[in-house]
């Protein structure tokens, strides 16, 4: 068996239905930012274990979380609340030899959903995150989008977690992507000050696909005209076009991101 770990602030809507997709686990942990809905609760029903702090940034609350939480077993699943175990994916898991020493941690491919129920096959940039692991193996860097930094080797195990980034409506979508956009920012402005130096190697050959796309953001962010690039390698490279209208709709909301990225970046630069 596996333990299961999920952050959550004010996810009664959500929640439910990704803990429908873990409950063969006996060691959920509910790893909580004070929400003040019927989150907590919810997952009692499950019989989730609760862990509560306020939330500061991903890097560090994941790290927090991972060092101080009490796991039952060596290997702990991440999922978020808008997350879904697939039945190929729970099967895996359910089968996975827990005393494996081979590898630190495992990469997960997740499917991202629309709105519309339809799967954003060649519109999702990122297809495979480190969410299987073994926490004293693993520790996190960014502000946002944090980057898995796994102790050891690592390898792919096959089934689904499926994601629904608009289960909440567009709204909901663009307010939590202002909040990215203000650590991204900041985040940028830090690489500059410390003089970080992103390696165009790492970035087109590296192996480890954290370690890649690490390059590949910190590079891409030097760049100019980055929403418009974003767009044409979405449309283009990718061919968001093929998941039809949701798949283009996906990818302007991609470049629109990244345009306020920009604009909280030159609005850090005058504050400082």
């Amino acid at each position: 068996m596996i333990s299961i770990l999920i952050l959550t602030k004010n996810e009664e809507q959500d929640l439910p239905d990704c803990l429908e997709s873990v409950k063969w686990s006996d060691d959920i942990h509910l790893y909580d930012s004070y929400s003040d809905d019927k989150t907590v609760e919810i997952a009692k029903q499950y019989g989730a274990t609760i862990t509560k702090r306020k939330f500061d940034n991903w890097a560090a609350h994941q790290n927090w979380g991972l060092t101080n939480i009490t796991f039952k077993y060596p290997w702990v699943l991440y999922i978020d609340a808008d997350e879904r175990v697939s039945e190929e994916l729970k099967n895996n898991l359910l089968n996975f030899d827990i005393n494996n020493k081979e590898f630190a941690a495992f990469e997960i491919q997740r499917r991202d959903f629309a709105w519309n129920g339809r799967w954003l096959k060649h519109a999702q940039i990122s297809p495979y995150f480190l969410r299987f692991f073994q926490p004293s193996k693993m520790r996190y860097e960014r502000l946002v989008n944090p980057v898995s930094i796994p102790n050891g080797s690592t390898s792919r195990l096959n089934g689904y977690l499926d994601h629904y980034p608009f289960s909440k409506g567009f709204k909901f979508w663009f307010q939590r992507h202002l909040s990215y956009a203000d650590m991204e920012a900041t985040m940028r402005l830090e690489d500059i000050r410390k003089g970080i130096i992103f390696s165009f190697k790492k970035a087109l050959f590296s192996k480890d696909f954290t370690e890649k796309r690490y390059h590949q953001k910190g590079l891409f962010y030097k760049m100019p005209f980055r929403p418009f690039i974003k767009w044409l390698y979405m449309v283009v490279i990718r061919r968001s076009f093929l998941d039809g209208k949701a798949g283009m709709t996906y990818t302007t909301l991609q470049a629109i991101y990244e345009y306020l990225i920009i604009l909280r970046t030159k609005e850090l630069f005058k504050e400082n």
